[in-house]
């Protein structure tokens, strides 16, 4: 499996950080499949292939923001853990909180990491190197 085979979910409300971040993808010429949705009901449909979506195919890792609307990330997390096909989700918090209780609820929920926007440079270019190392050398679960 290539690096290219692995799907990038950003869950994300805010455009010009989701610009950002495909504008990093771009210029390090990161070339792997990236689904954009604003909000975690619009994940949990991607990745259920509800709502007249197609469900996204695995593997992928997902970055989530935690204050959206509608769901946040910790709602999210949550719907993720209890979900039997989809509580193995690898999921990078990627959030402007700096909160311990914001770390401690979601390192609660297993998330792979917990990015600060502000830690990730200022392009998102260490976000990116960071994603394009662990997909390379990290082993995902089984379908």
């Amino acid at each position: 499996m290539s690096s290219e085979d692995i799907n990038i979910l950003l869950v994300e409300d805010d455009e010009v950080d989701a610009e950002a971040v495909v504008r990093a993808l771009q210029r390090l010429n990161v070339k792997n499949p990236l689904t954009i949705v604003t909000d975690g009901l619009e994940a949990l449909n991607v990745l259920r292939g509800e709502a007249g979506r197609a469900p996204l195919p695995r593997p992928y890792i997902i970055l989530l923001d935690l204050n959206m609307p509608r769901m946040n990330g910790i709602e999210f997390l949550d719907a993720l853990r209890q979900d039997p096909q989809l509580k193995r989700s690898v999921v990078f918090v990627l959030t402007t909180s700096n909160r311990p209780a914001d770390k401690i609820a979601t390192y609660d929920r297993h998330v792979a990491g917990y990015l600060v926007k502000s830690r990730t440079g200022a392009d998102f270019s260490e976000l990116i190197m960071l994603l394009d190392w662990y997909q390379r050398v990290v082993e995902f679960p089984p379908s």
